[in-house]
């Protein structure tokens, strides 16, 4: 009797544990180190803000938080690998503007399905692109530049860090919300875009706003806008391209995935640590001093945005014709 009644105890305990596996890994989760894959280079925005959150994550997490860069294909490599790992909340990345929305319209082949291969998380940050250009430039507002260019069709060129790139879309956007034409001249980096600016070796080019404002702030550069729909902290007298351009913005932004059937528990339970840790006072303050801003958001309310975002910018690339190499 005894031996019968054990038996079915266990066998009752098996089905329950098959019958709920998301509670099952849950309930000893974390208990090792998260692995966080940022899938650009070191030093970049993305890799700087998954560093920023280390600390606090680890702190809320009991566990360390590593950052591992895998850079690559405009962030496909790392995401890619993002994607294919074991779905248990100890792989993660942060997916970009690029890498999770543009990139499904400019590579002609992609690894992964940015929508379908990944569980949305958290927003981690936002950061508005801005229009300069050199401090030469007979334009001193965007109404300036847009009558530059319409008085001189096929005159202007504009410059960004990579073909398909977020700020190569963004100069494509400008030209269609305006009805010019510009000559797209892509370079290797963001450091090189904007040594050839200054240099007045192009005439206009988008950026993130901390990228160019130290060069601004040494009179080498004029900024002509920020593509936020509001004037930003750390540039406050900059009005916002959309004061003469309605509705006019161009936002790069990091998002934190996991691969895709990662238990519900377990995106949860990051979905809450994120939001808070993106308001602890020392993430705050970093994060205001590069001008970026972040939304706490749901697991849904992100993978609302991350489609909402593909659909916009490959819209914007067809109309362009940009197809990435």
């Amino acid at each position: 009797m005894l031996r019968r009644s054990f038996t079915a105890l266990a066998m009752l305990g098996l089905a329950l544990a098959s019958a709920s596996p998301s509670g099952a890994q849950e309930a000893g989760w974390p208990n090792r180190a998260i692995r966080v894959i940022v899938p650009f280079g070191a030093g970049g925005t993305t890799d700087l803000t998954a560093r920023l959150l280390a600390p606090e994550m680890g702190r809320r997490l009991g566990q360390p938080w590593v950052v591992e860069n895998r850079a690559g294909a405009g962030g496909n490599v790392g995401s890619d690998a993002c994607a294919k790992a074991a779905p248990d909340g100890y792989t993660l990345c942060i997916g970009t503007i690029s890498s999770h929305a543009i990139n499904a319209a400019v590579y002609p082949r992609m690894p992964y399905d940015n929508l379908r291969d990944f569980a949305p998380i958290a927003l981690i940050s936002l950061q508005p692109n801005a229009l300069f250009v050199p401090a030469s430039s007979p334009a001193n507002n965007v109404a300036d530049l847009i009558a530059l260019m319409r008085a001189q069709p096929g005159a202007f060129n504009y410059a960004s860090s990579g073909v398909g790139t977020s700020i190569h879309l963004a100069g494509a956007l400008f030209t269609q919300a305006t009805g010019t034409t510009a000559e797209h001249v892509p370079y290797r980096s963001s450091g090189q875009l904007m040594t050839e600016l200054m240099a007045g070796n192009v005439q206009m080019a988008f950026d993130n706003i901390s990228s160019g404002l130290p060069h601004v702030r040494d009179g080498r550069m004029k900024l002509l806008g920020v593509a936020s729909p509001e004037r930003v902290d750390i540039a406050p007298e900059a009005p916002t391209i959309a004061e003469t351009l309605p509705g006019f913005e161009s936002l790069t932004w990091g998002a934190l995935f996991a691969p895709a059937g990662t238990p519900a528990a377990v995106i949860a339970r990051l979905n809450r640590e994120t939001n808070a840790a993106l308001t602890s006072p020392e993430v705050a303050a970093r994060f205001a001093q590069l001008g970026i801003t972040t939304r706490a958001q749901t697991p849904e309310d992100v993978g609302a945005f991350v489609a909402a975002e593909t659909r916009r910018w490959g819209e914007v690339a067809q109309r362009a014709g940009i197809r990435a190499e």
